[in-house]
C-alpha cells in the first residue's frame, strides 16, 4: 500500500467551506480513481495545526498516475484562494498494516 498526505493550512473563516468541498467534491472524485482504497480529511484538534488529506492507494504507480493526470492539482486548486500557505504533499509506503479492534 501507498499513502499520500496533503497538509492544508486554511484560513480560519474557510474551515467549513473546506470540509464541505472536501466531502462533496473531492471524496467522490478520489474514490473513483483506479487503485484508491481510502480518502479522509483529518481535522486538527489544535486550530494552529494543518488539516491533512489522507489518501490510500494499492500501489505507488496508481497514486502517481492519479497525480500525473492533473486531477490532484485540480482538486487542490478548488480552494487555492483560501490557503494560508501552499499545500504540501508527502508520500509514504505503508510498511506494515495491523488493525486492532478492542471492545
Amino acid at each position: 500500500m501507498f499513502a499520500r498526505l496533503t497538509f492544508l493550512s486554511i484560513q480560519p473563516e474557510s474551515i467549513e467551506e473546506l470540509k464541505r468541498v472536501y466531502n462533496e467534491e473531492v471524496v467522490p472524485v478520489v474514490k473513483s480513481q483506479k487503485g484508491n482504497i481510502g480518502v479522509w480529511l483529518l481535522e486538527p484538534t489544535d486550530r494552529a495545526d494543518d488539516f491533512i488529506s489522507l489518501t490510500e492507494w494499492i500501489s505507488e504507480a496508481e497514486a502517481n498516475a492519479y497525480e500525473s493526470s492533473g486531477t490532484y492539482k485540480e482538486l487542490v486548486d478548488k480552494l487555492k484562494d483560501k490557503y494560508k500557505n501552499k499545500p504540501s504533499l508527502k508520500t509514504y509506503k505503508v510498511a506494515e498494516t495491523k488493525v486492532a479492534v478492542t471492545m
